[in-house]
């Protein structure tokens, strides 16, 4: 969900997704446009979520780069226990604050942070999963993994979803990662990964 190449709001400066399955499935939320915002498409998601099936119910989720929020969302929707959200921007915090009060939510955090400040100077919770999408062209992707694993951020057996420009085996992910399943959406690669230790 993460900031990239810029897109014009087709609602008067907001953006719309759609919680896919779950809980709140087929709710729709508007989110504040900003410059490079590229929320992950319905498609892709219903993907991912397919593949993450066996285990998001009761899973702790961390969101480092949530942009729209879509992602954090579907994962509460669909029975993770807990998730974590981190954004720059305060009008996306202050939405996504909006939306867990509309829908009664009490196990969705929201923080307007720097993600890789904060992965390396917060102290550490284990999440069992994480989704990866930041902004594109920034070299975020490395330093944000590195970091995950590094700092003590991961469960033993955690998953970790990347969004990316390049493909999966090029990008140096931590080796004791191992590629699960990776597709290919117009000229971005979605991916997800295994931890072990």
């Amino acid at each position: 969900m993460s900031r990239q190449a810029g897109r014009t709001g087709a609602h008067g400066g907001l953006g719309q997704v759609r919680i896919i399955g779950g809980e709140w499935g087929s709710r729709r939320f508007t989110f504040p446009d900003a410059q490079g915002l590229r929320p992950t498409p319905d498609r892709v998601r219903e993907t991912l979520f397919n593949w993450l099936a066996p285990y998001i119910e009761g899973a702790r989720v961390l969101d480092p780069f949530t942009g729209s929020g879509a992602l954090f969302l579907e994962a509460l929707s669909r029975g993770a226990s807990s998730a974590l959200a981190l954004d720059l921007n305060p009008d996306s915090v202050a939405s996504l604050r909006g939306h867990l009060q509309t829908l009664r939510c009490d196990n969705g955090q929201l923080l307007q942070s720097d993600a890789l400040n904060y992965l390396q100077n917060q102290t550490a919770s284990a999440f069992d999963l994480v989704f990866l999408d930041p902004p594109f062209h920034q070299d975020l992707l490395l330093p944000a993994c590195e970091l995950l694993e590094s700092r003590g951020w991961l469960s033993d057996d955690a998953w970790v979803y990347c969004e990316s420009e390049n493909a999966p085996s090029k990008l140096g992910l931590p080796s004791n990662w191992r590629l699960h399943r990776e597709k290919k959406s117009g000229q971005v690669y979605y991916s997800l990964w295994e931890r072990s230790v």
